[in-house]
């Protein structure tokens, strides 16, 4: 059966697009999806410093005011960045949110960074998967009792976009399970940088950092790692402050978004009629919302849509953005309506990938049903 997916455009015709927000989310079905006294995880990107695509706080108030008069407990989420920006850690993180609008004075819910001050606040979810038997989700967003996840939209250079499944897995995996998306390959301590400080061997769960005399341009101990012993974890590598373990940023864009949607899988689990997806298709920039910038959009703004259903979610605002023209003056500005905006933006990446995957493992259904509101 195809999932529905609610949709509506942004003619005003005189009423408030929060209200035709308001209005979707009571169509999909947020009225069963929160019970009276739930802690609610309101899932949203708070926008890297200097970067103005992201979701406006105004709608973000206006689904924390829907929770509320269901009974729930809402509260704002995100988990860390592994790149070095300003949301690698809480402290950075909540400053940026609140610079973005993000307050209490705005939004009306409290802040929570969902895997903690360094990242290392996760929980090790089951999903048995094809690459992963379990993933680190933020253990804030995982104890919540449901979910309002809340996507912007918008092209990205590894998986092609970035809608309701990346927000899940990319968005809720601990530092370290960032690193596990992206990575395929074991960390390399780098010699001239590490100051054998011993807190990677502290936190490797695997035991595999050891401490050796190292007589390089200085005398003293460095960290080495037992390749054999290595999970892969990326622990070693969102600890050390010093950037002397390297991240392998080496693989597949297909990989990756397989992985995404297993971490994706990971965060809805336990949650079943308990997370409601909302999408906006608007400034649809041709790179992701962690930049300190964002360039102009592909296509003009599209609207807003909604589901119980991530994976028809995002299938359908691809195909909503693929089948307008280019935006004039925009990176891709002669392309024609039904040619591949996000294929033309960042050229070899398999985009599909991540909708499929999501699909076998079961997280939803690309086959949709549209319903203009």
């Amino acid at each position: 059966m195809a999932a529905k997916v609610w949709f509506s455009n942004l003619r005003s015709k005189h009423i408030s697009l929060l209200d035709k927000a308001e209005k979707l989310l009571i169509k999909a079905g947020l009225g069963k999806t929160i019970t009276p006294r739930d802690l609610v995880a309101i899932k949203i990107h708070f926008g890297e410093t200097g970067n103005m695509a992201y979701i406006r706080p105004q709608y973000v108030r206006r689904v924390v005011d829907m929770v509320k008069k269901a009974g729930g407990r809402p509260f704002l989420t995100d988990a860390n960045t592994l790149y070095v920006g300003t949301r690698a850690n809480s402290v950075d993180h909540l400053e940026t949110a609140i610079l973005n609008g993000f307050d209490y004075a705005v939004a009306g819910a409290p802040l929570i960074i969902a895997d903690g001050l360094t990242g290392k606040d996760f929980v090790k979810v089951p999903v048995q998967a094809k690459h992963f038997k379990e993933v680190n989700i933020g253990s804030a967003a995982y104890h919540a009792d449901a979910m309002v996840v809340m996507s912007h939209f918008k092209c990205h250079e590894l998986t092609g976009f970035g809608g309701a499944i990346k927000n899940l897995g990319m968005g809720l995996g601990s530092r370290s399970g960032k690193q596990q998306m992206h990575s395929d390959v074991l960390p390399r301590i780098k010699d001239d940088k590490c100051t054998g400080c011993k807190k990677c061997s502290q936190w490797c769960p695997a035991n595999a950092i050891e401490m050796v005399e190292w007589t390089g341009n200085k005398i003293g101990m460095k960290a080495t790692i037992a390749e054999k012993k290595c999970w892969g974890c990326g622990e070693c590598a969102v600890t050390c402050l010093f950037n002397a373990i390297s991240i392998n940023w080496r693989t597949t864009p297909e990989a990756v978004q397989e992985k995404m949607a297993e971490y994706a899988l990971g965060a809805v689990q336990g949650k079943a009629g308990k997370v409601i997806y909302i999408s906006f298709v608007t400034d649809i920039s041709p790179e992701c919302d962690c930049y300190g910038y964002n360039d102009l959009p592909i296509v003009q703004d599209l609207g807003i849509m909604a589901s119980l259903d991530p994976v028809a979610l995002d299938k359908a605002c691809a195909d909503m953005v693929n089948g307008f023209p280019a935006m004039p003056g925009s990176v891709i500005e002669h392309l024609k309506a039904g040619e591949d905006k996000f294929e033309a933006v960042h050229p070899g990446i398999y985009w599909q990938a991540q909708l499929e995957h999501a699909e076998r493992i079961g997280l939803g259904s690309m086959e949709y049903e549209l319903i203009e509101l």
